[in-house]
Formats: C-alpha cells, sequence, structure tokens
C-alpha cells in the first residue's frame, strides 16, 4: 500500500505537469518567436520545441513513475534536483513570459514544491526505504 505523503506527491507532480504543458501550449507562439530570433537555434524550427517538449514530459512521466509507483529513491532525488534547476532559473525566465504565462509558471512550481516535499515527509522515507506497509495514522504527525 503506497503511503499518503506518496499519492499526494503523485497528484501535486502530475498536476504541476498538466499545467505546466497547457502553459508550453498557451505560450507556444512567444516560444517559436524567440527560438526563431536566435540566429544560432533558428534552423532547428518548431520542431525541436516538439521533440523537446515530448522529451521533457517523457522523462518527467518516467520519473513520476519510478517514484510514486516503484519506490526508487535515485528518482526522488532527481526530481528534487530539477525542482532546485527550476527554482533558480525562475528569475531569468519570468522576465521572458507574458502575463498568464507567469501565472501558470508560478503555480506550476508551487505544485512542484508541495510534490517534492511530499518526496521527504516520515510516510514517503519508508516507502523508499523499501518499508511498503505504512501506518496511514501516523503519517502526518
Amino acid at each position: 500500500m503506497r503511503p499518503t505523503s506518496i499519492i499526494q506527491f503523485e497528484r501535486f507532480y502530475l498536476g504541476a505537469l498538466g499545467i505546466g504543458l497547457v502553459g508550453n501550449i498557451l505560450n507556444w507562439d512567444n516560444a517559436t518567436a524567440m527560438l526563431q530570433a536566435d540566429p544560432n537555434v533558428a534552423m532547428l524550427g518548431s520542431g525541436f520545441l516538439v521533440i523537446s517538449t515530448v522529451v521533457g514530459l517523457a522523462i518527467s512521466l518516467l520519473l513520476w513513475f519510478l517514484a510514486a509507483r516503484k519506490a526508487v529513491g535515485v528518482a526522488k532525488w532527481i526530481i528534487t534536483i530539477f525542482f532546485a534547476i527550476g527554482l533558480i532559473s525562475i528569475p531569468f525566465s519570468l522576465g521572458q513570459l507574458n502575463g498568464l504565462a507567469i501565472a501558470i509558471s508560478l503555480v506550476t512550481m508551487a505544485m512542484q514544491a508541495i510534490a517534492v516535499y511530499m518526496l521527504f515527509r516520515p510516510d514517503a522515507k519508508k516507502w523508499f526505504a523499501g518499508e511498503k506497509t505504512v501506518d496511514l495514522e501516523k503519517t502526518f504527525e
């Protein structure tokens, strides 16, 4: 049985992933224009955006699966590192976004922060340590 913190991680992580994907779609024209404005990468075209979005989504889903379903501790740390990198890059990326995209980005980061926090709760630590039976009443003490 999966602990409550892992279930909450899953909800916030997948929710953030979904909202982030919607944000990417809404900001697609802006991202394409920025890509075409840079002569070093303009030749890659919008296909590069599609491929990078699909690869990023696939990596995120793989990490979710490994952490939330298979209790792979390395996935927890990779998720945490990716979140930290995203947190550090917020000041740089917000300057390139419009109002709605900024709001979506901030909501996504907040949801990711909650998801990462859930990975370090006591019941989640037991999950990653291999203790599959969890006392649900002691989860949020």
